[in-house]
């Protein structure tokens, strides 16, 4: 009897650890279904792991509180909670001009030295946990995005976070609407850059409109105006190492102050 050789790549996905490309999106395509991934609007789906908000992981946004509503707002459509814990500067209104189901919303703008308790309990039982770095110390930080890991949500900061899976950044463009000094501004171009760790590690960059006429995130309307040459618009590409510099200078810096909470 003639033995049967498997071929190699069938030698190497039977390794345990080891994935073939079909494996790895059958698995992100479970993982959605099941919930295990939250959805995002198509125009930023290709900047993140999975295509969505992974359960379990921390996003850091950085300068763009816009950015921050239009990641919550497919999610909250399709039925999830979120709650904002610390930020007070931003209002029902503004959530439900960029697509937040605002039903489904819940806003703690100021809770003092109950901080991490709230927030603890929030991760426990809400789907999206928003709040602002402020004055958090690293090692509570931590302790949240392990508690955000375990519990299943997803933990989004307005700002840098210790280790945060996904980091993103948002170059804004000129607002168009306005001609000669009268009108009405519609919309604004931007660049999102996205970056992190593991399946986030290798940056990437899409040209979009936030908002767009309607309010919402959408790709970027043809002819953009004031946004980087060679950017696709709508289409994540990689960063080149002179952009990844450029970006890593104009970034925040990475510290969260170390003032005890409440």
């Amino acid at each position: 009897m003639t033995a049967v050789v498997e071929p190699p790549v069938a030698r190497l996905a039977a390794l345990p650890g080891v994935s073939t490309a079909s494996r790895v999106a059958a698995q992100a395509a479970h993982a959605r279904t099941t919930g295990r991934v939250l959805p995002v609007s198509p125009a930023l789906s290709g900047l993140l792991p999975a295509s969505g908000l992974r359960r379990g992981s921390t996003v850091a946004v950085h300068s763009s509180t816009s950015l921050l509503l239009a990641l919550l707002a497919e999610a909250t459509a399709a039925g999830s909670w979120a709650a904002v814990v610390g930020v007070p500067s931003l209002g029902v209104a503004a959530a439900a001009e960029h697509g937040v189901a605002v039903s489904r919303l819940a806003l703690v703008p100021r809770p003092g030295a109950e901080y991490p308790a709230v927030m603890a309990a929030l991760l426990d039982g809400v789907d999206l946990v928003v709040t602002e770095p402020r004055s958090v110390q690293p090692s509570i930080a931590r302790r949240l995005s392990a508690r955000a890991r375990h519990r299943g949500a997803v933990l989004i900061s307005l700002g840098p976070w210790p280790a945060a899976d996904v980091e993103l950044h948002c170059t804004r463009g000129h607002w168009s609407g306005l001609s000669r000094g009268a009108g009405h501004l519609e919309s604004r171009p931007v660049v999102v850059h996205a970056a992190g760790r593991g399946a986030a590690a290798r940056p990437l960059s899409a040209a979009l409109t936030l908002p767009d006429p309607t309010g919402r995130i959408a790709p970027a309307l043809p002819e953009p105006m004031g946004l980087p040459m060679g950017v696709p618009m709508g289409v994540p590409r990689q960063l080149t190492r002179a952009e990844v510099a450029e970006e890593t200078l104009a970034a925040p810096p990475h510290l969260i102050p170390e003032e005890a909470v409440g």
